[in-house]
């Protein structure tokens, strides 16, 4: 039952496969069993796609209330006796990973010996119900409507540099020269985002020019340390470099964009004993006098055809 429902989810034998960590044709088989044994078509195959049959529907439904029903027991029994055991995969950003979940994860290691989590750090998130997904982190839009979405951080640009960029400043930001400013580039586009800032009634647009840009705030930090120019980043990537003096906040009476972070799981994930233990970890790491409220509107947002 648990094959055939990842298969639905999934849309795939092999991601199926890859998810439960079994072989392609072990899947099939299973299914195939199942089939038999119940004595019905549950899928529909073809060389492109997947499509459940009438029969195949009913019992996805009720197999998933199965299914839940059974995790939910083994997580209740489980916590009871103060274990907490089994495989969890985690998706993150990359430099979101990198400037704050990963140096964390260690203690959540060191908590729960029994949990393996696996984290994919990805800048194209893919989908979480499809993929098996337990915990994935978005910022302003998740992918499904169907998923549970919790804002976690919420998240300011602050513009930035070196102290010694810093020093050379003109004291207005609508006279940087551009080709001083170093920005991201969004994924799969090679244009630089503008940054907004806003002052009373004052708004400015700056569209950076200088001789760097990069799809990571990893590297625009390491290039702005260094030097390079003036940037806009969210404080969650800057913040530790602020503490330690390598880059220092320029125009701080500028208000900038905010965004929100998510952190995010499919409906039938939320009862999970180690997911909440991990989305409460997730609540300790991120900084919670930032914390935003919990009625906002969270967008949707398709990844693809599916």
């Amino acid at each position: 039952m648990e094959v055939f429902v990842r298969v639905a989810e999934c849309g795939s034998f092999s991601r199926a496969a890859e998810s439960l960590d079994l072989a392609n044709a072990t899947v099939t088989t299973c299914v195939r069993n199942l089939e038999r044994h119940l004595d019905v078509t549950l899928i529909n195959r073809d060389t492109r796609r997947l499509r459940l049959t009438e029969e195949g529907q009913t019992f996805l439904l009720r197999a998933r209330e199965l299914l839940e029903a059974v995790a939910r027991t083994e997580d209740e029994i489980r916590s009871q006796v103060g274990e907490l055991r089994g495989r969890l995969h985690v998706e993150v950003p990359i430099s979101l990973g990198h400037a704050l979940l990963c140096p964390a994860l260690p203690e959540f290691a060191k908590r729960y010996p029994d949990i393996s989590t696996a984290v994919t750090l990805s800048n194209q998130p893919h989908h979480v119900i499809e993929r098996a997904i337990d915990v994935a982190i978005r910022m302003d839009e998740v992918e499904d409507a169907d998923l549970v979405a919790r804002p976690i951080y919420e998240s300011r640009y602050i513009v930035c540099c070196s102290p010694q960029v810093a020093a050379k400043l003109p004291k207005h930001p609508g006279e940087l020269d551009r080709r001083h400013c170093i920005g991201i580039l969004p994924e799969e586009r090679r244009f630089v985002n503008p940054w907004s800032l806003k002052k009373d009634e004052e708004e400015l647009e700056i569209r950076p020019d200088g001789p760097l840009h990069f799809n990571s705030s990893d590297a625009l930090l390491m290039a702005a340390q260094r030097g390079a120019g003036v940037t806009c980043v969210l404080d969650v990537f800057v913040n530790t470099h602020l503490v330690d003096g390598t880059l220092v906040q320029v125009y701080p009476e500028w208000t900038t964009a905010v965004k929100t972070f998510y952190v995010v799981m499919a409906k039938s994930r939320v009862g999970s004993a180690k997911v909440k233990a991990f989305t409460d970890f997730l609540f300790e790491v991120f900084d919670s006098q930032r914390r935003p409220s919990g009625r906002g509107v969270v967008g949707v947002r398709a990844l693809g055809a599916r």
